[in-house]
């Protein structure tokens, strides 16, 4: 099976991959600092924003990949896939804003992650169930 959908979206998601983890390298070598957060607030940021892009995005696009194996349609992968697109891209600039416990960008984020999740779990519902 020839996957087109899913591969459209996990492009762009590995380039924001590699800017979020090469963000978490220049403050480690600036601060000399291996392992850990070195007790310095900017790094935690950083590390919990590349690490909650990872949980999130591996997951939606195991799940994308599953549903578009299953056959279905492009239309709901494509709305899964841009709802993760921007959230993945929101979410970093809510979690690495100073008050950002009720950041507006951070709940952008989640709330569209779990938009992509329950979509995905829809299709492979139906799929399942053969509805």
């Amino acid at each position: 099976m020839l996957f087109t959908v899913t591969p459209l979206y996990a492009l762009p998601l590995a380039a924001i991959f590699l800017i979020l983890w090469f963000r978490i390298s220049g403050v480690r070598a600036a601060t000399k600092t291996s392992y850990g957060d070195g007790g310095n607030t900017e790094l935690l940021r950083r590390v919990r924003q590349h690490g909650n892009f990872v949980e999130w995005t591996t997951f939606v696009l195991i799940l994308m990949i599953l549903a578009e194996g299953m056959g279905a349609p492009a239309l709901y992968l494509h709305i899964s896939g841009a709802l993760l697109l921007i959230g993945r891209i929101a979410h970093p600039f809510g979690l690495g804003a100073v008050d950002n416990a009720a950041h507006p960008l951070r709940y952008v984020g989640n709330g569209t992650n779990i938009l992509a999740t329950v979509n995905l779990m829809v299709c492979l519902g139906v799929n399942i169930l053969g509805l």
